[in-house]
C-alpha cells in the first residue's frame, strides 16, 4: 500500500488539503497528516482542520509521496520550516516524489528543486523567485516533471489528487474514484487537453 505523507500548516487552504486527503483514502492509500506544529490547524477560510500527528513526532518513516496543500500563508510557514526542507531534500535524495499545488511550489522552489523545470503553480507566485530555467505551465493542471508533481489551485485539486492517485496505484483505481465522484474521467495526461503533462528525466 503507497504511503503518503500530507503536511499541513496555519493558513493552508483547505479545498485542496481536504480534497487530497479525501481522495487518497477513498484510493487506499495510507495517509498521514501531519501538522507544522502540533495540535489543529487554522486554515485560511478559518476552518480548523486536526492533523493526525505534529510533524515533530515523524521519526526515520519513509513516504512514497510528500504533499504540501497551497494557501498563501500556509506556504510561507511551511518555506520558514528547516524541517520541511530537511524532508524534501532527502526524499528526492531517496528518489521518491514530492508534490505541491497552488502557492506551496514556492516552497520547492525556494529550495532549488524546480529549477529547470515545468511546474504549475497559482499565477503570481513563483515569479517573484526568479528560478533558474523554470517554465510555468499556464493551460495545465497538473504538471509531473521528473519526481516533482505541481498544480495550480483550488479548483485543479481535484485533478491534482486523481493524477496523485494514478501516479501511486493505476489508472483502474484512478477511475474508480472519479466514477464515485459522479465526474467525468478525465485520466488521459496530454499537454492539448489541459488536464496533464509529464515530463520524463
Amino acid at each position: 500500500m503507497p504511503r503518503v505523507l500530507v503536511v499541513l500548516a496555519d493558513g493552508c487552504e483547505e479545498l485542496e488539503a481536504v480534497t487530497i486527503i479525501d481522495l487518497l483514502r477513498r484510493a487506499d492509500v495510507a495517509v498521514t497528516v501531519a501538522g507544522l506544529e502540533p495540535g489543529p490547524v487554522t486554515a485560511s477560510r478559518g476552518v480548523r482542520l486536526l492533523p493526525d500527528i505534529a510533524l515533530d513526532s515523524i521519526g526515520g518513516e519513509s513516504f512514497d509521496l510528500i504533499v504540501l496543500p497551497g494557501g498563501a500563508e500556509g506556504a510561507r510557514r511551511l518555506s520558514e520550516s528547516d524541517r520541511i526542507g530537511e524532508l524534501l531534500m532527502q526524499q528526492i535524495r531517496e528518489g521518491r516524489c514530492v508534490a505541491a499545488i497552488c502557492a506551496a511550489p514556492t516552497v520547492l522552489g525556494r529550495l532549488g528543486l524546480l529549477d529547470h523545470r515545468r511546474v504549475a503553480a497559482y499565477p503570481g507566485f513563483l515569479e517573484p523567485l526568479e528560478i533558474p530555467g523554470v517554465e510555468i505551465e499556464a493551460a495545465a493542471s497538473v504538471v509531473m516533471d521528473g519526481r516533482i508533481i505541481t498544480s495550480r489551485g483550488p479548483g485543479t485539486a481535484m485533478d491534482f489528487a486523481l493524477f496523485l492517485i494514478e501516479h501511486l496505484t493505476d489508472p483502474t483505481t484512478r477511475d474508480r474514484v472519479e466514477a464515485g465522484l459522479q465526474r467525468p474521467a478525465t485520466h488521459h495526461s496530454s499537454a492539448t487537453e489541459g488536464i496533464a503533462i509529464r515530463v520524463m528525466r
